[in-house]
């Protein structure tokens, strides 16, 4: 039996309710992206050159370490992937786990939060990083987006 999963990144909680809603919505199971060493507020200073996040998106190989291991995708057809928008693109910590799992064969729905940023090269970011995997067009979603309206976008991708 074919399983759906949504694996997310979240610093502020934004992305994480959002990822929340729709694994409820669609019964899938839920997977947060943990850093190793978690974000600070200084760490997430965009207006500082120096700090952590613009350091991490300053260097596109940049792989920030995860917590623990990957899931388990053997059993997983649909893989929602949630992640906020940093500097044009989802943080590299998102490449990190893309590449720490094996997609070969799986859905790839990638769906992002930003309050103005649009998606922006999350496709072409994300495609490196798994590249056996049939990747879908990513979309951005506001923080306000109700489960019933992920619900509805979810549907195309579950048969």
């Amino acid at each position: 039996m074919s399983k759906t999963l949504v694996a997310y990144f979240s610093c502020t909680g934004t992305t994480g309710r959002l990822a929340e809603d729709l694994a409820s919505a669609v019964g899938a199971d839920l997977h947060r992206i943990e850093p190793a060493e978690p974000y600070t507020a200084a760490d997430l200073d965009w207006h500082d050159e120096r700090s952590r996040s613009s350091v991490e998106m300053g260097n596109p190989s940049s792989r920030p370490a995860i917590a623990g291991t990957g899931p388990d995708l053997t059993d997983y057809t649909v893989v929602f992937l949630g992640s906020p928008i940093w500097w044009g693109v989802p943080p590299t910590i998102v490449n990190t786990f893309l590449e720490s799992v094996d997609l070969s064969g799986k859905t790839v729905v990638p769906f992002v939060t930003s309050g103005s940023s649009p998606v922006g090269g999350t496709d072409a970011r994300l495609r490196a990083s798994c590249p056996d995997a049939d990747l879908r067009p990513a979309i951005r979603f506001a923080a306000n987006t109700s489960a019933q309206q992920l619900r509805r976008w979810s549907e195309q991708f579950l048969g």
